[in-house]
Order: structure tokens, then sequence, then C-alpha cells
């Protein structure tokens, strides 16, 4: 089974590069991250026609985040992260997909450091935490997957020390990071990949891309269940130099099931 998650940075306006990666990669499962949209203007024709049923939680002008499937059946059980009734921001959706809970994320990006924003991410990461040790102790089969807007650690980072006062390197959200590491909670990809430089982000400004200054933000996290069911993954990397292709690359991994 493969499973993707892709920020695509405003689905209407990036709708042709989302249809061709989805034609060219063909996964079973996708989440996808930072909509832009309402919820009346998610793409439901065309990403049925592209052979996938969705479920979504639009938002006016910025977040939104959806969970697609190909001939399978998405529960869903829930659109928001439990924890804050007064939190109406879009970035949570979790299903149940073939047996497996699927959480949909895109986790606060808390620039500028230090205010407000910043002071939502921390809060929004122990509403996350709170939820995942719940599914720890379930012990379900699960997948945290999305934009985490955390760059883990020095490897995941074109350049590191320029990024310490950022909100997506602060010491706090990568200390947060490596305490889902710690409760069980498996980095997929550098799993995969332990002594590579892999990235799944590069800006639009200062040819990023084409000098691959990168940052890995984008993160396929699976509970102990899952653990031994890891079989292969990547970036699609090429999908980012592609004609009005989001900053990010899809990311994608494979589970034998």
């Amino acid at each position: 089974m493969k499973i993707a998650t892709y920020n695509v940075n405003g689905i209407n306006g990036r709708l042709p590069v989302l249809l061709q990666w989805l034609k060219e990669a063909q996964p079973d499962i996708v989440c996808l991250q930072e909509l832009k949209a309402p919820q009346e203007r998610f793409p439901v024709k065309e990403i049925n026609a592209a052979g996938y049923q969705a479920i979504w939680k639009g938002q006016k002008s910025w977040n939104g985040v959806a969970i697609l499937a190909k001939d399978l059946e998405i529960t869903e059980v829930q659109d928001t992260l439990p924890g804050d009734s007064e939190d109406l921001q879009s970035r949570y959706m979790e299903a149940i997909i073939d047996q497996m809970v699927i959480c949909c994320l895109y986790l606060p990006n808390g620039n500028p450091y230090p205010g407000p924003k910043f002071d939502y991410k921390l809060d929004w990461i122990r509403r996350l935490k709170k939820r995942t040790d719940q599914l720890i102790k379930m012990e379900l089969p699960a997948i945290i997957i999305g934009d985490f807007n955390i760059i883990p650690g020095p490897e995941d980072v074109y350049k590191p020390e320029r990024w310490e006062n950022d909100a997506l390197y602060r010491k706090e959200v990568r200390k947060a990071y490596k305490e889902l590491l710690n409760k069980g909670w498996l980095d997929s990809i550098r799993t995969l990949y332990p002594d590579e430089t892999v990235y799944t982000f590069w800006d639009y400004l200062y040819k990023a891309y084409d000098r691959n200054a990168g940052i890995r933000l984008d993160h396929m996290l699976l509970s102990p269940y899952l653990h031994s069911s890891l079989q292969s993954g990547g970036v699609d990397r090429h999908v980012r130099g592609w004609t009005k292709s989001s900053d990010h690359a899809p990311v994608w991994i494979e589970l034998q099931k």
C-alpha cells in the first residue's frame, strides 16, 4: 500500500499539478495540506474523476486539510484536533482507512518567534501529543501524516545555523518532535534514509530548489504496530520543479499489508 502526503499550497491554483502527480504516482492514500479554499470550493469532481474519494475541511484563504483514497472506504473520525473548542483553524483530520487510523495534519508555522503564533504552535503540539498518546495506548495501527512545520535536526536543513531562532527549528519544537519518537512513533523517511540529505521543501526565492537549499518539514510517523510493515519510501523531488508547483514536494511510503 502506497501512502503519501503533499502540501499543495493552494489546491485550485495547483490542481493540474496535483492531478498530474496522482496519475503518475498512483498512491492509495493521500493526505493534503494548505488547501487555501473554503469547503464549497474543494474540487471534488476532479478528484473523483481521477479515481479518488475524498473528505476535507476547507478554510477561506489559508489552511485546510483533506484525505484521499483510491478504491478504499474512508470513515471520518474527527475534523478538529481535540483540546481547544475555540480553535477554528482547519489543520487536522482523522479517518479510518483499511483498518488504519490516518491522522492528516498541518501543524502551525509559529513565526515570528517569539510571539503569540509561536505560543499557539506549542499549544497545538501539546494537544497533538495528547491525542497521539491515546493512539499508542490503544495499540492501533496509526500514521501521523503531513506538514509538521518542524525541522527535526541539523541534518534536515541547509545551513542550520541560520535557523536557530526560526519557529520551524526552535529547540522547543525539535524537543517535542523527539518526544513523539521516544513514545514509539517511527520517522519513516529518516529510518529509510538514516545518513542521506532529504528535503521536502524549497523556497521560491534565491533559486533554493536549483541549489538544493531545502528543509525537511513533511513527515510520516508510524505507530509501533506498523513499524515492521515499512517497506520503502521517498520524496518525489522532481514534482517541485514542475511549472506552478507547490514549494513542497510529495512524500510517500509503501507498507506491506
